[in-house]
Formats: structure tokens, C-alpha cells, sequence
């Protein structure tokens, strides 16, 4: 039986919840983030420090023990986002399983494609999934990715270069785009 848990971990963009489903990453949604499911979806929450839940601490659960299990990926989600952001970590290395439709899903493992640092376009990734004419509907995808950050939706930019919607907010966008930013590019913005 699946066990559905969530969690929320600190980071510099605020609060992220962390959701996984038989030891694999189905979420991962910014405070605020739009079209966010609701809370009540995500299963218990269990402790972000020790990965344990109420229904694990007591044993009262039939699925306290698949619940403990499923909530383990949570250490190595904390551990790679907090590497990530330190500004250690190019690619992330976690059980993913987003929910979504098959196109959808494609869309978002074209996003695993997109090497940190760099960004790409609505329209190229239409392209490299054989139909130009399909922007709009990579668009409205990317906008749908579940898993934030590890499946970087922030590096699609419009064809023109500028920001676009971000479920997280633009404001995120542009300080992930900056966090993966290469070295020489910052020290010619800065001066």
C-alpha cells in the first residue's frame, strides 16, 4: 500500500514541501507556490529533522512502518537542496516520480536535460520534442512541474530571454537563475 508524506524544509527561498509516495520524490512546492494541491493532500507530516512522524513514533499506524520508510528520502532531499544552495551541488541524485499526464512527464525529463547554469526556451523545447507549434502546451507543463528546483522549470525562459510566470514567483526564479549563474557572468554583472 502507497504511503503519501510530506515535510517542510528551511531553505533560502523560504519554506518547501517535500512530498514523497514509496520512497521517491513526488513534490517539492514553495510557500505560495501556485496551483499548489492542498496540504491535506501530502499525506502525514513527519519531523524534517529525523525523517519520523507521529504515526511512526507511536507504532498506532498499520503503515507506520512504510510511512518511516517513505519519509527517508526526505534526509536526502534536505541534504542535497542545502549543498544546492551552498552552491555545491550541479545535479541532483533522488527517486523522482511526479504524478502528470505522459506528455507532461516528458516535458519535465527534457527539463532534467538542462544543464545548470544554462537556460532554454519554450520553444526549444517544443522543438526537441518534435513539434514547434507545442510552446504553449510545454508552457503550460513547466508550470504544472511538481517537484520545483530539482526539476528545474526555472532555467525556461521566454524565446526573447526574459522571465515568465514561475509557480514559485519571479522573484525565486531570478534568484535560482543567479544562485546557478557561472562565475565570470557574476563578476561582469557585478561590475
Amino acid at each position: 500500500m502507497s504511503v503519501l508524506v510530506h515535510t517542510v524544509i528551511d531553505s533560502p527561498v523560504g519554506g518547501l514541501t517535500a512530498v514523497a509516495e514509496d520512497g521517491a520524490l513526488v513534490g517539492l512546492y514553495f510557500e505560495g507556490h501556485l496551483r499548489r494541491p492542498p496540504e491535506e493532500t501530502f499525506g502525514e507530516r513527519v519531523d524534517a529533522e529525523t525523517d519520523t512522524g507521529a504515526a511512526a513514533d507511536t507504532g498506532a499506524a498499520a503503515n507506520a512502518g512504510s510511512a518511516a520508510g517513505t519519509g527517508a528520502v526526505f534526509g536526502a532531499v534536505r541534504r542535497q537542496l542545502k549543498e544546492y544552495f551552498a552552491g555545491q551541488r550541479r545535479e541532483f541524485e533522488l527517486p523522482l516520480a511526479p504524478g502528470g499526464n505522459d506528455f507532461q512527464r516528458r516535458v519535465w525529463e527534457l527539463l532534467l536535460t538542462i544543464p545548470y547554469g544554462a537556460t532554454t526556451s519554450y520553444g526549444e523545447l517544443a522543438r526537441r520534442l518534435g513539434d514547434p507549434s507545442l510552446a504553449q502546451a510545454v508552457g503550460a507543463a513547466n508550470a504544472l512541474n511538481p517537484v520545483s528546483v530539482v526539476i528545474p522549470c526555472h532555467r525556461v525562459l521566454a524565446v526573447d530571454g526574459s522571465l515568465r510566470g514561475y509557480a514559485g514567483g519571479l522573484d525565486r526564479k531570478r534568484f535560482l537563475l543567479q544562485l546557478e549563474e557561472p562565475v565570470e557572468e557574476k563578476a561582469a554583472r557585478l561590475f
